[in-house]
């Protein structure tokens, strides 16, 4: 099996870097700046209609090249563009997020810079936007002239009324019922027997409510389904009959990043050997090891003020990390003594990797995985406490079986529950917080505990937690209140 192993990674990656290349097959992208604001071109060439494409919150270009790469190989001109505060837009969020006229306004005139920059005279500009984005462009439609369709990922904005805006399809996915029943409604504002998957039309105003199978939140950004309706949508409003491949990019984004993951385990035996895994924990010493962290780092964390970063959360973050890690630590120093160092080399491959391997695909095919300057700190920042907690962790799960090791995770994640019902208000975006860290701990972990087997558990530790802090510091936005 563990010859087999790499070989099927690499016939995973192969044919995953096969399709995710094919999806940019005869396109030319370019980088350029609007003032402080990224944006990519994708072009075939030909020069047809504008598509402006905006991201959500948390996201990036890079996470919306599904659509982009589809409406560019069917002829039209996409422009992708990072909001302030996000992928690699220098200059935070700022505002006040809960009134029309603080944030959203002024990422509603960002976005009308960007049209302004990249339309072409009179010709209409389509929009498509996703999650957060969806309010912005309909807004953005409202006040701008010369707006054509909109295409909207995962809708909800109470701008949209029976008339405005014109030329709408709603793309939800099947697996977000409250997202999947407002998008009916704004259907069913211009007919009200409109069906799902069913277009609508009323004068010059035509819209439809189309469901996504098989998508939530996040992968309907790589729907099928959804990015051939949305090629239909513009192709009927500029009338146009240009087709292109709608390749399954989702699959194959999680398949390379997994093939990388797996490719790490033959690295890992060439690790110099280092000292045995001890003994699993007995049971009543892991439930002290999770529950005092669980219930103490949000309890003494949770109440003080921790806004330092100028990002959301992330002064708290790193608090309740360092917090966990060192109460954790305390414990397995009592039980276990003090952890042997194991090697250099070690870290040195988990961070090369990692932040180069994994993280140029990610950045390439999924979303932004490189800091901007200003993030550098934040990534500092972040280490004080992620070190210690990703070293605790992996001293944890050192030679612990399966269910320790959920137990162990779980623990954390429930922290992180118990801190947002302390300060619903102030922590509710730790809640985006649990799904990055799981899927750190299913790749980035899965490479540690093949690390710690072989070398022991400080090394991986250690550059988990900088992986850790890393990963962290480029996902969520920049904000200055």
């Amino acid at each position: 099996m563990s010859r087999l192993l790499p070989l099927l990674a690499v016939l995973v990656g192969a044919w995953a870097l096969w399709l995710l290349e094919g999806a940019r097959a005869g396109l030319t992208l370019t980088d350029f700046r609007e003032g402080p604001t990224p944006i990519t071109e994708w072009s075939d060439g030909s020069d047809g209609p504008v598509v402006v494409i905006a991201h959500g919150f948390a996201g990036s270009r890079q996470m919306m090249q599904g659509y982009a790469g589809v409406l560019a190989q069917a002829g039209y001109t996409v422009y992708a563009f990072d909001f302030e505060g996000h992928g690699r837009h220098d200059i935070p969020m700022s505002g006040d997020v809960t009134s029309l006229d603080g944030t959203t306004r002024l990422l509603v005139e960002q976005t009308r810079s960007v049209i302004q920059t990249v339309r072409r005279g009179d010709e209409p500009v389509a929009l498509l936007g996703h999650s957060m984005a969806t309010d912005i462009l309909v807004r953005t439609a409202l006040e701008t002239e010369g707006i054509g369709p909109l295409v909207l990922l995962s809708a909800f904005s109470l701008a949209i009324d029976r008339s405005h805006p014109e030329n709408l399809l709603l793309i939800t996915g099947a697996w977000e019922p409250g997202l999947a029943e407002f998008a009916l409604e704004a259907a069913r504002m211009v007919d009200p027997a409109a069906q799902e998957g069913e277009a609508v039309t009323s004068g010059s105003n035509a819209r439809e409510a189309l469901l996504a199978p098989y998508a939530e939140h996040v992968s309907i950004l790589h729907s099928r389904a959804g990015r051939a309706a949305a090629l239909d949508w513009l192709n009927a409003y500029y009338g146009r009959s240009e087709r292109a491949p709608v390749p399954q990019t989702g699959w194959a984004l999680l398949g390379l990043l997994a093939a990388i993951a797996a490719l790490f385990a033959p690295i890992a035996r060439r690790l110099p050997a280092g000292p045995d895994a001890p003994a699993p924990l007995s049971a009543p010493r892991l439930g002290l090891l999770v529950l005092l962290p669980m219930l103490a780092a949000p309890l003494l964390a949770a109440p003080l003020d921790t806004r330092l970063l100028p990002v959301l959360v992330a002064d708290y973050l790193a608090l309740h990390l360092a917090l966990y890690g060192a109460i954790q630590l305390a414990l397995l120093w009592r039980w276990r003594g003090s952890p042997r160092w194991t090697s250099t080399l070690t870290v040195v491959a988990l961070l090369a990797w990692g932040l180069g391997v994994f993280g140029l695909a990610l950045d390439r095919y999924g979303a932004n995985f490189w800091p901007t300057l200003p993030r550098l700190g934040i990534i500092a920042a972040l280490a004080l406490g992620a070190v210690p907690f990703m070293l605790a962790d992996a001293w944890t799960a050192w030679g612990a079986p399966l269910w320790q090791r959920i137990a162990a995770r779980v623990g954390f994640l429930v922290s992180l529950g118990i801190a947002v019902a302390l300060d619903f208000e102030g922590l509710f975006f730790l809640v985006m917080i649990a799904p990055v860290i799981v899927l750190f701990w299913l790749t980035f972990g899965l490479m540690g505990r093949w690390a710690a087997a072989r070398s022991g558990a400080s090394g991986a530790g250690l550059a988990l937690g900088l992986v850790l802090a890393w990963a962290l510091g480029v996902s969520f936005p920049l904000f200055s209140a």
